[in-house]
């Protein structure tokens, strides 16, 4: 009986302190490993691929495409990161240390703040372009934007490092056991950390995009009745590139599929309960947060036709050849 307990443990010499392993099926646990690994794979590659395609060939060099490598870095240190960490806690046993702890959590509240932050400017230049679109290309330049995504990355590092000082300096304040990686919110970090990553994002997020909805609505109503006496100011207003609808579709849907991964996440804020990240807790909330770096990329192969350029160029290693940077992606 000793024997057959201490394998249930994480740490076998520690038999009163020790957490125990969940019993699964050997063929079940191999099978559920192999799936997340996939994942993960799949997940850095992907991004990895947009990363590439948009770093090399100047055609992408726009302000737009600069959000969207910025999003594609969070997703792919999701997938080189935490994914693979997180399939460690699957096992419900930490056996990395506090220290190991405290950066993985630290790294993955960066990431997500990160990829929320970069979601909130997608969504203001998806409003400017088709909003304000005379005033787009003064407002909305390269410069401008590498500043803002600086901006983002910057104070998502220190925002977090605010919100877990306590955690980071005692990572095992929470842990009832050995063998066990759990950060806990208090009430007042929990209650700020779900308004400025939350509830504030999306609800900016949402009124933008719906500023966006209305206004192509407008534009597509005025296209099909044809009308010919409107002002100049009001024709200006209305017209927008065909590109920039495309673009405002595409990020939505992205804005769409975000949301939907990231919102049971912070379900437990929504009913009063304290936000609570462990090894034996939430793992299918925080894989369906995680899948939404993977389904990012899908979506702009899906939907980008330079992108399925571009991944042809980088896996025949056609962007190996001189001036490659140079060629015709849109």
């Amino acid at each position: 009986m000793e024997t057959q307990e201490g394998a249930e443990l994480c740490f076998r010499h520690l038999v009163n302190n020790s957490c125990k392993k969940p019993m699964l099926p050997q063929s079940d646990a191999m099978l559920i490993y192999i799936l997340l690994s996939i994942i993960s794979l799949l997940t850095a590659a992907l991004n990895l691929l947009v990363i590439i395609s948009i770093s090399h060939f100047r055609q992408l060099h726009s302000p737009t495409n600069l959000l969207i490598l910025s999003l594609a870095v969070s997703d792919f240190l999701v997938g080189l990161l935490l994914m693979p960490i997180e399939i460690l806690l699957t096992e419900a046993c930490w056996y990395l240390g506090d220290r190991m702890c405290a950066l993985y959590y630290i790294l993955d509240f960066i990431i997500t703040s990160s990829s929320v932050g970069n979601m909130v400017l997608i969504s203001i230049d998806r409003y400017l372009a088709i909003c304000e679109p005379l005033h787009y290309n003064s407002r909305v330049t390269l410069d401008k934007t590498k500043i803002c995504v600086c901006l983002c990355w910057i104070g998502s590092v220190l925002y977090n490092g605010i919100i877990l000082k306590d955690f980071l300096r005692q990572p095992d304040s929470h842990i009832s056991c050995y063998g066990e990686c759990v950060v806990v919110l208090n009430y007042i970090t929990g209650t700020t950390d779900f308004v400025f990553t939350f509830i504030g994002p999306i609800t900016v997020i949402i009124f933008l995009y719906v500023r966006v909805f209305v206004v192509a609505v407008s534009q597509a109503q005025a296209m099909r009745s044809h009308v010919a006496a409107v002002t100049l100011q009001h024709a200006k207003t209305v017209t927008v590139k065909k590109s920039e609808m495309k673009a405002a579709r595409t990020l939505g849907v992205v804005v769409v599929v975000f949301l939907t991964c990231f919102c049971p996440y912070y379900s437990p804020a929504l009913v009063g309960q304290d936000i609570e990240d462990s090894s034996s807790s939430s793992t299918l909330v925080v894989w369906l947060l995680y899948f939404n770096s993977c389904l990012n990329p899908v979506i702009y192969a899906f939907f980008y036709p330079w992108f399925r350029k571009s991944i042809k160029l980088i896996v025949t290693l056609k962007i190996l050849q001189p001036d490659s940077c140079d060629a015709k992606i849109l």
